[in-house]
């Protein structure tokens, strides 16, 4: 709920800039209103009262009065403004993120599955009208959070991946097999599945071929991404006695065809991720392509404050013509 002050005619606050204008006037022409009388001394007389002395405040009244009336004129209000949102077309989106043990690489940093964690997380935060499942994979496959709108579920989902729980392997597949699997009783005008990798299909029992044609007659779009460095990059390769990952640079091979492929059959679009800059520009540019419609409705409350100004320039005038017509009017 918002509360504003505005003007419904502001262009007559020009007018203010005239009361300076008036108020020499005022002062100008003040001999002019008072009667004169030309004597030889004022000894006789004596001291000018207070009264007198407040004479010119009837002038200050007018000014206000005119700049009362000038500020009613400009119609004043506030404007109690209440706001709905109503989304009309919602999204379903699967994020199935490849967890083998590549992701270890430390060609981005610290390395890709932290990236990608931190990446993952940004766009969800981004996503606040759509539902979002999480579906991690290596050599094979599982839903870690179904389809949800819950987005602090979703975060903590993703805060807590980590490498290790399944059997190592790339089973692209079975991991986009089991988003679409998340999709396909989905009632979302749009369904999405963003599929990232950084390996070759090597392992699980689904052809991603087969996965790929199963989600275009699902009408479930499929972006991929491939995630790597050009070249040669830091990989896990084994473990020293104390237990820690030894890293050694191994060529980088992602399955750029197959996952072009996907990303066809499906009407989405393949991405190379090279670096952490490259990765969040992707996911960005993912967010935009897939908008949610929101409406948002706004009610209008308005409340007129122009009475009061004019009620104080009328009081203000009858002060003044009271004080000119009976203190005032005896005094030279």
């Amino acid at each position: 709920m918002e509360r504003n002050l505005e003007f419904l005619n502001p262009e007559f606050l020009w007018l203010l800039c005239l009361l300076p204008v008036i108020a020499f006037w005022f002062y100008y022409t003040r001999k002019k209103n008072s009667a004169s009388l030309k004597i030889s001394g004022t000894k006789g007389f004596g001291k000018p009262s207070l009264l007198s002395k407040l004479k010119p405040l009837l002038n200050v009244l007018r000014l206000l009065a005119i700049a009362s009336l000038i500020i009613a004129l400009a119609r004043p209000r506030s404007v109690e403004v209440s706001k709905k949102s109503k989304t009309t077309r919602g999204i379903d989106i699967v994020m199935a993120m490849d967890v083998s043990a590549s992701m270890l690489a430390k060609d981005l940093k610290p390395n890709r599955l932290e990236a990608l964690k931190v990446v993952a997380s940004r766009f969800v935060n981004q996503r606040p009208n759509d539902r979002i499942g999480i579906v991690v994979y290596a050599g094979e496959s599982y839903t870690k959070t179904p389809i949800t709108s819950d987005k602090r579920i979703v975060l903590n989902t993703i805060r807590e991946i980590t490498w290790g729980a399944l059997e190592d392997g790339t089973a692209i597949g079975m991991g986009l097999g089991s988003a679409v699997n998340r999709l396909k009783n989905s009632q979302a005008k749009s369904k999405v599945i963003i599929l990232l990798t950084d390996g070759v299909n090597n392992s699980g029992f689904v052809d991603p071929r087969t996965a790929a044609e199963l989600a275009k007659e699902l009408g479930i779009k499929v972006y991929t991404i491939g995630i790597g460095t050009n070249g040669t990059a830091l990989f896990p390769v084994a473990k020293d006695p104390a237990g820690n990952l030894v890293f050694r640079n191994v060529p980088v091979e992602i399955d750029e065809a197959l996952l072009k492929y996907i990303s066809a059959q499906t009407e989405g679009k393949y991405f190379r991720a090279t670096d952490n800059e490259t990765l969040g520009k992707i996911y960005d540019e993912i967010n935009k392509l897939e908008t949610t419609k929101v409406e948002e409705l706004k009610y209008y409350n308005f409340d007129e404050k122009f009475r009061p100004f004019v009620l104080f320039a009328g009081f203000l005038v009858f002060l003044e013509m009271l004080l000119r017509y009976t203190v005032y009017r005896s005094f030279i």
